[in-house]
């Protein structure tokens, strides 16, 4: 099985704020997920597009950090705007060392939340590689999905043409979006 899995002390988590707190929770492992606040019907409270953008070269940069960690799981998070544009992909190192599950770097989630809002941005979703399997969440993947609002991007590395998805999992519901490779950065 594959997933996020992130360890830690979740007493860090109560004195850094609202702003990390979805990424906090999936860093730290909480058992609070139901917590996380979400829009009014249940759904995602700050994105609404189920579409995510990013140029070729944003796509390159995350086959490469999947490539690069192998035999491992590779994983980075995604900073973007509202609307599903990518502006940057930020690689970690998967503190895991496991081809079954990830790990992002806290100090690469507290350096890309920083460096978001100093750029008006967010951080919008994760990437990682399923080494063995196909591009799509497996059930640890769903049960550790921190914001029903982020983009699930998930890189197979199984057949040597590699597969990259973007999902959106809300209460364990997961709905593939589309993946927009265009010339132009969106930010």
């Amino acid at each position: 099985m594959t997933g996020a899995t992130i360890g830690g002390d979740n007493t860090v988590a109560t004195g850094i704020g609202l702003r990390f707190r979805a990424a906090l929770l999936h860093l730290f492992r909480s058992r609070h997920l139901s917590s996380v606040p979400t829009g009014g019907d249940g759904g995602p409270s700050r994105y609404d597009s189920s579409v995510l953008t990013l140029t070729p070269d944003q796509r390159d940069a995350m086959i490469a950090t999947c490539l690069r960690a192998l035999p491992d799981e590779g994983c980075g998070l995604l900073i973007g705007d509202g609307d599903g544009g990518v502006a940057r992909v930020v690689p970690s190192a998967n503190v895991a060392h496991s081809a079954k599950v990830y790990e992002i770097e806290p100090k690469v989630l507290l350096r890309a939340y920083r460096e978001a809002e100093a750029d008006g941005l967010d951080v919008i979703g994760v990437f990682h590689s399923h080494t063995h399997s196909p591009a799509y969440p497996s059930p640890t993947d769903v049960a550790q999905a921190p914001d029903p609002s982020w983009h699930y991007v998930l890189i197979s590395l199984r057949d040597v043409d590699t597969d990259l998805r973007s999902y959106r999992i809300v209460d364990g519901e997961i709905t593939e979006e589309e993946v927009c490779v265009t010339s132009a950065s969106p930010r």
